[in-house]
């Protein structure tokens, strides 16, 4: 079978295992083994009886060993721990994304929880020795038989980006055809790839984000391996494509082939039916528990597992549906000579992981149904030819009663010349055959009869089977329907209370409106008729030490028209610039003209030409920090006390700048001055 198996590979099969060095070390060396796939026409090709394939052996480094495997692209890269190739989770996911496209690592031992790789080689009839080299041959050859888990940390899904490949820039006279083309040319990448992807006959999902003149990227998450997806990571001019599976939360192993191998199964009935999976060498497989499946389901769910040779109970005796789920697989049945106590289950189980006693109890089952035939599936083991498939073997004997070699010579006849031999060994069609006797030719009819008669009441029970599931998905599709019904009932009722309330709600929502602007109407004429009161803003300053302020928005002259026409701006205000920022020589006469008290600036710096007209006309400008200014509303205040301190504070500065200023003057004159005497000397 492995023979075929590899002939029938188009791309090899490497087996590797730690030489020498530590994987958490420095520089550790690898074994290598490369199962290369052998052509039937090739006249150098091995025999069936000779090697399975051709082999390569060697001696590798960890890079050597990448680079092996990025030139060849095998199928498998084999190992009997996948850890012996990364130091860690991370370091394991990094290998794995690094494998090109369609290679895996496989687990030759099994899954979390693997077996001895000598045991593994044994019970598929490899060669095995304890030699690095032998190991990875051995983990070579295992894997070429579909022997073994995935590692993988990725799913099936595939992200395909179709984006920019290039920034649109900072912009330029042609920034808009620039960037105009790059979307454009990301919007006709994204068709290609989609007609690509439909072309495969892949399902996917599509997401794009459209920007001027097309795309600024797009998604294809696709439901396939990036082997098969007819895109590959590319980046051309304005564009880029990259390829990438989606993550994982952890590391996974996921069975080559999902084989249906000999098992034991125990089954614990009731209200909640449980049953457990156990393979022949002690391996937990599967659980399994409902309230609501029936023996349909269960029977369904146990074929999915494997091939059961042995049906357990935890009690004495079996129960009657435990025995006829033994009856319906063929297989031996095993119970205890009694009831098995809760606390023997809890040690035996103590391993495993189950979601409830239900599980537990079907698990126990199994597992000392295990315990009891162990020592007899070793001889057995044994006893059987290499060439033989021993689980096969054991079936024969346990669930058969038969004897081991009955057993190993039914099916060496049956590999050998089994094709055409009738039930007592003769072929019907051989004229040497010896004639049958009159008893025999009846035996033979009988036998025929029954066969058919079986065959007959088996397809009854199979129409009585489907009518009963015809019955009872009507009957599934009744209450549903009544179920539905009521739901949509209850939803109408819940509708028309919920509409009823809306409408109360927005006939109160239009009331709130409707006294908000009659309230609203009535502040603004409480507020035009305040102003008409309060014109000069001087009495709201009266005997409270405070002084009105005008507020103007922005430094500029529709700011103080604005303000000018709102409240007018008279000598002696003080005026608050909310933003002194932008103004300019006009701007700065026209506030002069005002001739205002003081000057509050608040954000931004008044420019030095607007500073000097207002200085000019002797317009003191205080730091908002000075003179803090309150507003309520339109209305805006400041204290007495802190206006006539900044602005004797100001004047003080102001002195000292004009005799700045004035010895500036002074001393430029003076330059001046020397400047023409010396001169006409000069052009002496």
């Amino acid at each position: 079978m492995t023979t075929r198996t590899i002939r029938a590979r188009d791309r090899p099969v490497f087996g590797v295992d730690v030489h020498s060095g530590d994987v958490r070390g420095d520089d550790p060396s690898y074994a290598l083994v490369i199962l290369d796939p052998v052509d039937d026409d090739d006249p150098d090709a091995p025999d069936a009886d000779g090697p399975m394939a051709r082999v390569t052996r060697d001696v590798v480094s960890f890079r050597k060993l990448c680079r092996l495997i990025d030139d060849r692209e095998p199928l498998y890269v084999a190992t009997d721990n996948a850890y012996e190739l990364a130091a860690d989770k991370g370091e394991l996911v990094g290998f794995l994304q690094s494998l090109p496209d369609g290679t895996r690592l496989v687990q030759v031992t099994g899954a979390e929880r693997p077996e001895p790789l000598s045991r593994v080689a044994s019970r598929h009839g490899i060669p095995y020795g304890k030699e690095p080299m032998k190991e990875a041959e051995a983990s070579a050859r295992l894997a070429a038989a579909n022997v073994g888990h995935e590692v993988t940390a990725f799913t099936d899904e595939t992200t395909v980006k179709v984006s920019r490949g290039r920034s649109t820039g900072k912009g330029g006279w042609s920034q808009d055809r620039y960037t105009r083309r790059i979307h454009g040319n990301v919007r006709k990448r994204t068709r290609q790839v989609q007609s690509k992807l439909k072309e495969a006959n892949l399902e996917f999902e599509r997401d794009v984000t459209e920007k001027y003149g097309g795309y600024a990227n797009a998604t294809f998450t696709v439901e396939a391996r990036p082997e098969d997806i007819p895109v590959s990571n590319s980046r051309a001019g304005d564009v880029r494509v990259e390829v990438e599976r989606e993550r994982r939360d952890g590391i996974e192993y996921e069975p080559l082939v999902q084989r249906r191998d000999r098992v034991i199964v125990g089954i614990d009935p009731g209200t909640t039916t449980a049953a457990a999976v156990v393979g022949l060498d002690g391996t937990v497989h599967a659980l399994y528990s409902s309230r609501t499946a029936d023996t349909a389901d269960v029977t369904e769910w146990i074929i999915e597992q494997g091939r059961p040779i042995i049906v357990a109970a935890d009690v004495e005796p079996m129960p009657e549906t435990v025995e006829k789920f033994r009856r319906s697989f063929d297989a031996a049945g095993w119970r205890p000579t009694t009831d098995l106590p809760v606390d023997e289950k809890l040690h035996r189980t103590r391993e495993a992981g189950y979601d409830n006693d239900h599980e537990r109890d079907a698990l126990a089952a199994a597992l000392y149904a295990y315990d009891d035939h162990e020592d007899q599936f070793e001889r057995i083991a044994a006893k059987t030819p290499p060439r033989l498939d021993r689980e096969a073997v054991i079936a024969g004997v346990v669930a058969g009663d038969a004897s081991v070699e009955s057993v190993v010579a039914e099916l060496s006849e049956d590999d050998g010349n089994g094709d055409g031999a009738g039930e007592d060994g003769a072929d019907d069609t051989d004229p040497t055959a010896p004639e049958r006797t009159e008893e025999e030719e009846t035996i033979r009819r009988l036998r025929e009869r029954v066969d058919r008669l079986e065959s007959h009441a088996e397809s009854l029970e199979g129409d009585l089977a489907d009518r009963d599931e015809r019955i009872a998905e009507l009957e599934g599709e009744l209450e549903e329907a009544k179920r539905e019904e009521r739901i949509e009932a209850r939803t109408r009722r819940a509708v028309s209370r919920l509409e009823r309330e809306t409408d109360r709600l927005e006939r109160e929502r239009d009331e709130a409106r409707e006294r908000v602007a009659d309230l609203e109407g009535k502040v603004e004429t409480l507020k035009e008729l305040w102003r008409l009161d309060h014109s000069n803003f001087d009495d709201v300053a009266d005997d409270r030490g405070l002084v009105s302020v005008k507020v103007v928005e922005q430094f500029t002259l529709d700011a103080l028209e604005t303000a000018d026409d709102e409240y007018g701006l008279v000598a002696g205000d003080v005026v608050y610039l909310r933003d002194a920022s932008g103004a300019g020589r006009r701007t700065a006469e026209r506030l002069a003209e005002t001739d205002p008290r003081a000057v509050v600036r608040g954000e931004g710096n008044i420019s030095e030409v607007a500073d000097q007209v207002l200085f000019d006309h002797d317009v003191p400008v205080l730091p908002a920090d000075a003179v803090p200014v309150r507003e309520v509303d339109e209305l805006a205040v400041a204290s007495e006390e802190a206006v006539a301190a900044a602005v004797d504070d100001w004047e003080r500065r102001a002195e000292r700048r004009r005799k700045t200023e004035k010895q500036e003057h002074l001393d430029r004159i003076i330059s001046e001055h020397r400047a023409g005497r010396t001169l006409p000397e000069t052009e002496e």
